[in-house]
């Protein structure tokens, strides 16, 4: 019995414990944190059926991706290199908006996001040029100049409407190609570059944008939406996001107001997020015993972390934070136990992809970072990043399945 289960659930045994950790509390929580969604619905059992299906599908794809041997992911670069670059335009020119942003293709009923789909090819990508371009002495240096080509159009076409993602991504590849030995000199020119860019984008943001005001009667917004529009400039068009990416940056920046000062108001998102956080204590609530999760618009999604805290207290975030530390662990000691360059790279990618985007979310729901929209890997309600998401961890389980590795030294006994 046990070998029929091994041979299904094969891979590093670690990284699966991780990955079922992560499941159990994703159903748990998002139940928990779903009262909003229920309401609406009248349906009590309806969402978390819907997202246990999803976690199965999951489980699923990961299954199916970690019996592909790592070498035949090679050949899937340029098809899904096509595939993104098609759905980012069809995202750009004729997407599903939710809210002002513009992120979702609604194909024959079936909702995705492609910057979900186009950040695990990058990675791809970036892995395999690092790989083909590795030198004795390091990367060649004309694989920096092929890298940032494809990551940079992608970054762009995903920042229009997306801009936290991107730069994410970005920062990924950044640390892949120092991963990847790139000569640390290009590596120095863009980060000034990359400084440079973020003052004039952040200055164009506040120049364009128009800070949002919650407290502005219903009215006067009814009002708004039925005057005609004038046509936008190219200006206008290209940070037609920036009163959001404005009014985000200057609540961030405010001195934290005192209890009685605070707004609820004006800022209910963060401000129950920190009532979830402060009333939680060591061991929390209690599964199931949240009462922010009412007041929380994305409970279930953005600010999963908190509904965390709250219920589970310091001690069960902590575990959280423990489980993505020992997934980026592991992932690092298998790249470093590959023969060939290709495997480790990617593994590392896609190990840093979850873990750098659990860190935005986390630090987003304890205050430490603007809101950014991005969900908690593994936890939060989701469709497409979900099983995309578990296929990342299928990928990572694929190479430690099916890559080569390095043959450790054998031990010499003392002979007396």
């Amino acid at each position: 019995m046990n070998k029929k289960i091994g041979n299904i659930f094969k891979g590093d045994k670690v990284i699966w414990m991780v990955f079922f950790f992560l499941c159990m509390i994703s159903i748990v929580e998002v139940f928990s944190a779903s009262s909003n969604l229920t309401y609406k619905s009248q349906n009590y059992i309806g969402p978390i059926v819907y997202h246990t299906g999803t976690i199965i599908m999951g489980v699923i794809v990961a299954l199916i991706t970690l019996n592909i041997p790592c070498r035949y992911f090679k050949l899937m670069t340029p098809f899904l290199m096509l595939l993104s670059a098609v759905t980012l335009l069809w995202v750009l020119f004729a997407g599903t908006k939710v809210g002002d942003a513009g992120r979702w293709i609604n194909f024959f009923g079936f909702t995705f996001q492609p910057s979900e789909i186009a950040k695990g090819t990058i990675v791809l990508a970036v892995a395999q040029i690092l790989a083909a371009m590795q030198r004795e002495n390091g990367a060649d240096k004309k694989a920096f100049k092929w890298i940032l080509w494809i990551t940079i159009i992608t970054c762009l076409l995903i920042g229009l409407e997306n801009l936290s993602t991107a730069a994410m991504l970005f920062l990924v590849v950044f640390l892949m190609m120092f991963i990847g030995q790139v000569p640390l000199k290009q590596l120095g020119k863009l980060a000034a570059i990359i400084i440079f860019i973020g003052l004039f984008a952040l200055s164009m943001v506040m120049l364009v944008g128009h800070e949002m005001n919650d407290q502005e009667p219903q009215v006067a917004k009814t009002e708004k939406v039925q005057q005609p529009q004038k046509e936008k400039n190219f200006i206008e068009k290209m940070f037609h996001r920036a009163d959001t990416w404005k009014s985000r940056i200057m609540k961030f920046g405010r001195p934290t107001p005192t209890p009685q000062e605070y707004d609820l108001d004006k800022d209910a998102q963060v401000a129950h997020a920190n009532i979830a956080i402060v009333s939680s204590n060591v061991i929390g609530k209690g599964p199931g015993q949240s009462v922010e999760r009412d007041f929380l618009s994305q409970a279930f999604s953005d600010f999963i972390f908190a509904i965390i805290i709250e219920e589970l207290g310091l001690l069960g975030a902590s575990f959280v934070v423990f489980l993505y530390i020992i997934l980026l662990y592991r992932a690092a000691r298998i790249a470093s136990r590959c023969e060939n360059n290709f495997p480790a790279f990617l593994v590392m990618g896609l190990a840093l992809l979850l873990v750098i985007q659990a860190t935005f979310n986390m630090m987003v729901a304890v205050g430490l970072a603007p809101v950014t929209g991005q969900p908690l890997p593994l936890i939060s309600k989701g469709g497409t990043s979900t099983i995309i998401n578990c296929a990342y961890v299928g990928a990572i389980l694929s190479i430690s399945r099916s890559a080569k590795m390095k043959k450790e030294p054998e031990r010499v006994k003392n002979v007396e």
